[in-house]
């Protein structure tokens, strides 16, 4: 009797292992568009095939509702296990806050440098620890409509005389000769870095974003005056603030503007049948030799408060390696955080090359500069774009913002 007991028990422990819940993972995305959505997808259940014991739920989200969300769901007791962002000081933010668990511990091969270039170890730490896992990074550039362009007989701008020639010729052809979707404020972020570093330099950009330069200095005001003046020009399609990054990069495609200013992801809103007529070349010189670029550097962090750390773990181990970064870079045409992996295409080649021989690489604005700062600076840059005539007024408003901002930081 106590033998057949015993071995009930042990049949009853089996079957309840069997049918036992599996674990879960809960990851939290912005990927809403569809082509990385599907890409992420795609890894996930890969990832999932090799992890059968493991339920994994992606809960998509709007890119710009996901930035208001997320502190929320950092703070909350039901954090999800890990959350797509980007790196730089918007991560660094949370890390601050000790609201991101480090990851040292799961890069493959035991050390962050084994897998990625050394460069990307300062933007994805913080206080000595990694906390950020790299997945993808590109380049933005003046992506441009090439058959507008054959049309119009226009050629590549290197400079900001042809690139002005450029625009009154489009202007002239009732062509938009750039489109802006500043309805989401981060699209003006990329003029403001591209046109102060051409203008004062990418170093000089840099101790911008820092904090260490006045928006009233009279070098900055000479970016700022630039965009004025280009939008007095009427360089930018009218009525930016109301057309989302997509929507104006509709405008793009067909035909309605002849230049956009924008990341490599630009790509993937092309329609299949259009990709071929979009291109993109080097942001033109503003009378500097040298230049710089923006390389924005997205990925992945782990929440203190997931309920899944072990699980997260393995997830971000599998994002880590080649294999995983070369399945979403591949599709999409980005290049891999990771260094053993090949670059995609012919466009991502140029984009590599661009990237190698410019002077500096930085994120982006709202990656560089503390989330208020940049929002405050991306606000004021769209509203020169509606109201040109007002630069001093706005860039000492904005200056004052700076003294509170990093001054607080400080403390």
């Amino acid at each position: 009797m106590k033998k057949a007991l015993i071995v009930l028990t042990a049949l009853l422990l089996a079957l309840s292992s069997m049918y036992a819940a599996p674990s879960e993972l809960i990851i939290n995305s912005f990927m809403s568009d569809e082509a990385p959505k599907q890409v992420l997808a795609q890894l996930v259940a890969e990832f999932q095939k090799q992890n059968p014991d493991i339920k994994v739920t992606v809960n998509t989200t709007a890119h710009e509702q996901f930035k208001t969300l997320l502190p929320s769901w950092l703070t909350s007791k039901q954090a999800p296990d890990v959350v797509t962002w980007f790196a730089g000081y918007r991560m660094q933010a949370f890390a601050e806050k000790g609201l991101l668990e480090p990851i040292d511990m799961v890069f493959p091969g035991g050390a962050f440098e084994k897998e990625f270039p050394a460069a990307f170890k300062i933007p994805c730490s913080y206080s000595g620890h990694v906390y950020f896992m790299p997945q993808s990074w590109y380049w933005w550039a003046m992506y441009y409509n090439k058959e507008v362009f054959k049309k119009l007989n226009l050629s590549i701008p290197t400079n900001q005389q042809e690139f002005y020639v450029i625009c009154d010729k489009l202007k002239a052809a009732g062509i938009a000769p750039i489109a802006v979707g500043a309805k989401d404020t981060w699209t003006a972020g990329g003029w403001f870095d591209y046109l102060d570093s051409a203008i004062n330099g990418g170093e000089f950009h840099q101790k911008l974003t820092n904090g260490k330069i006045a928006y009233t200095d009279p070098a900055v005001k000479k970016t700022f005056n630039t965009i004025a003046d280009m939008a007095k020009r009427g360089y930018f399609m009218p009525n930016a603030a109301s057309y989302s990054w997509q929507e104006a990069a509709n405008v793009l495609f067909r035909g309605e503007a002849g230049m956009y200013l924008m990341g490599q992801f630009i790509m993937d809103a092309a329609p299949a049948e259009l990709k071929s007529n979009i291109d993109f070349f080097r942001f033109p010189s503003f009378g500097r030799s040298d230049y710089s670029v923006d390389t924005p550097l997205d990925g992945f962090m782990m929440p203190k408060n997931g309920k899944n750390k072990e699980n997260a773990k393995k997830f971000l181990a599998y994002l880590a390696t080649a294999q995983a970064q070369e399945a979403f870079c591949k599709p999409l045409g980005r290049l891999a955080a990771n260094k053993k992996v090949p670059v995609p295409n012919a466009d991502a080649k140029r984009g590599l090359d661009m990237v190698l021989g410019a002077a500096v690489a930085t994120l982006f604005y709202d990656r560089d500069a503390p989330e208020e700062m940049a929002a405050k600076g991306m606000n004021t840059i769209v509203d020169i774009l509606s109201n040109p005539g007002s630069v001093d007024s706005v860039l000492a408003t904005l200056d004052k913002e700076r003294v509170r901002i990093y001054s607080e930081l400080e403390k």
